[in-house]
């Protein structure tokens, strides 16, 4: 760094045939993570002018927190939030969402939850995907209720994360019980099934909830671990 100081700020990777190049810091986070020193390797990278912020390029803008998020690394989710990384930065494979966004739909539940403590905003459906009850009674007033995608959206959420409990609280204000998201086609059944969320598995098939494979055709978007293969 020393010898060259525009690494900090520089790009890899431009070669790259889906057009994705990559800072250093996107290197420092890339999945799995964990890797050894590297909150010191962020925090060098960030006083070297590193720009903690920088999307990558390619199909999903993401930034070295959305990376970080992805990994479960909250070791480098710290260092990178101290350099001044931005929690509400959109891009991310999940919608197009924040870093957040990504850890919930990864099922990196110790990363997310590390940047609701942190302060990360949340949605109605991130809220019910960590069991954050007091957050869901915040997103359902009388005066402006969500509406039935955003419940929908939060029931596979619930389910998504295991969360029994919000799952049949959320249930008893009118859900789809077979609602696939945009990015995926799993269903709430599917969802739960994947997460060994074995209490909200059996209640759910009690409901009558199907799998996918028994449902019509659904074109969702680009799904989660589709889209990282795209990019890798």
């Amino acid at each position: 760094m020393h010898d060259n100081p525009a690494l900090a700020a520089g790009r890899f990777g431009a070669t790259d045939p889906h057009g994705v190049a990559r800072t250093l810091l996107h290197l420092a986070t890339d999945p799995p993570g964990h890797y050894p020193h590297c909150a010191q390797t962020i925090a060098l990278l960030a006083a070297a002018g590193a720009e903690v912020n920088a999307p990558c390029t390619g199909p999903f803008p993401e930034t070295p927190l959305h990376w970080a998020a992805s990994s479960n690394d909250t070791e480098a989710l710290d260092a990178l939030l101290d350099a001044g990384a931005d929690m509400e930065a959109p891009g991310g494979v999940v919608d197009g969402g924040t870093p957040l966004a990504d850890a919930i739909g990864f099922g990196q539940w110790q990363a997310a939850r590390h940047l609701i403590e942190r302060g990360a905003r949340t949605t109605l459906a991130q809220a019910a995907a960590v069991g954050l009850r007091r957050r869901i009674l915040e997103c359902l007033p009388d005066a402006a209720p969500p509406s039935q995608e955003e419940l929908n959206a939060g029931f596979w959420h619930a389910c998504h994360g295991g969360q029994y409990v919000v799952a049949v609280y959320l249930h008893g204000h009118g859900v789809d019980v077979n609602w696939r998201p945009s990015w995926d086609n799993l269903t709430p059944l599917d969802a739960a099934r994947r997460s060994h969320a074995t209490d909200v598995v059996q209640w759910l098939r009690s409901l009558g909830a199907r799998p996918a494979e028994d449902l019509g055709p659904h074109r969702p978007g680009v799904g989660r671990r589709a889209a990282v293969e795209q990019v890798e």
